[in-house]
């Protein structure tokens, strides 16, 4: 039988396919339902900044940001309340008293104050990891790109200075030299690197004349963006890499591993064929694996990968000049 256990943060999953952070991952019985179709490991809807200020307001009443427009401080107000951080302390706990496979905290924040804080209650709450969701995005001009990249470095340090436990940073590919970023990652003591956050997607009503929200699931075709970047850090840092963006089947998650992914996380395709899609991607993993001979995931982890290439140096330009013009 193929062996589809991996490493993922220093830690061992029984396999490479780990459940996103989202609705499907909010409650211990969905944890518990992720562990029973065989999930390697499950990272928690993420905790939002926002839902750390409701709780600041409700215990201080200093009140929010004047940045928030007030409509948004209802929203945020009703997440607090839902979900508040409280509860999702409870929520690990809970999930690591339930189930057996590893169980990693989220944090979504964009304010460099409460990162470490959180850290520190996420970690005395028994998570196995946490991943930092680094979710935005500069739109000032007068920003330059080291500053931006320093804003996410500053994140990194201070978690890792608050806690011991294994921390990946998700970042999203808006970078000017995504592998610049990432081996800086590395230095400030991370243990890993998701590949790629998605950003809320925006589109415009014609009719109405508004903003109305796009496409929710993730295409299959966004595959390709990860891929690239997995296959030129590959061999090129230290630190586990996941993927994530358009896996809906087994032979997607091989791709992932050839270009030298640890892990990959999925979502949409278990939004759209339901968590129990989870065993027939497994399935369809080490029948590949079968089918290629390969008797275990280091058989063929990141084979195609820039690095393993006999002119890494052209391996790019080669891709490109194929896809445009169709040399073989």
């Amino acid at each position: 039988m193929a062996d589809a256990t991996t490493t993922y943060l220093g830690i061992p999953l029984r396999n490479p396919i780990i459940v996103g952070s989202s609705g499907l991952t909010n409650s211990v019985e969905k944890i518990v339902r992720c562990e029973e179709v065989g999930a390697g490991a499950v990272v928690l809807k993420s905790l939002f900044e926002e839902q750390i200020y409701v709780e600041r307001i409700q215990k201080a009443e200093n009140g929010l940001p004047a940045i928030y427009h007030p409509e948004a401080l209802d929203y945020i107000r009703q997440i607090g309340m839902n979900f508040g951080p409280d509860d999702y302390l409870s929520l690990i706990r809970s999930a690591k008293k339930t189930v057996k496979i590893p169980v990693i905290a989220s944090l979504n924040c964009i304010s460099e104050e409460w990162w470490a804080d959180y850290a520190v209650r996420i970690q005395k709450a028994g998570a196995d990891a946490l991943e930092l969701n680094v979710s935005f995005i500069s739109h000032d001009p007068d920003d330059a790109s080291d500053e931006i990249e320093e804003r996410v470095l500053a994140i990194v340090r201070a978690v890792i200075q608050a806690v011991s436990l294994p921390i990946a940073v998700k970042i999203g590919p808006y970078f000017t030299n995504v592998a610049r970023l990432v081996k800086k990652i590395q230095q400030k003591g991370a243990a890993g690197v998701v590949l790629f956050n998605r950003f809320y997607q925006v589109d415009i009503d014609a009719d109405t004349l508004e903003l109305k929200p796009g496409y929710a699931l993730t295409p299959r075709e966004d595959v390709t963006i990860a891929l690239r970047w997995i296959a030129l850090l590959s061999g090129r840092v230290k630190i586990s890499l996941a993927g994530t963006g358009g896996i809906y089947s087994g032979e997607d998650v091989a791709k992932y591993l050839l270009a030298g992914a640890d892990a990959v996380e999925v979502c949409s395709a278990f939004y759209r064929n339901r968590i129990d899609h989870l065993g027939v991607m497994l399935n369809e993993l080490t029948e590949w694996m079968k089918k290629h001979q390969f008797a275990s995931l280091s058989d063929f982890r990141g084979l195609l990968a820039q690095k393993k290439s006999e002119d890494p140096e052209s391996w790019e330009r080669h891709q490109y000049i194929k896809a445009l013009v169709g040399l073989e």
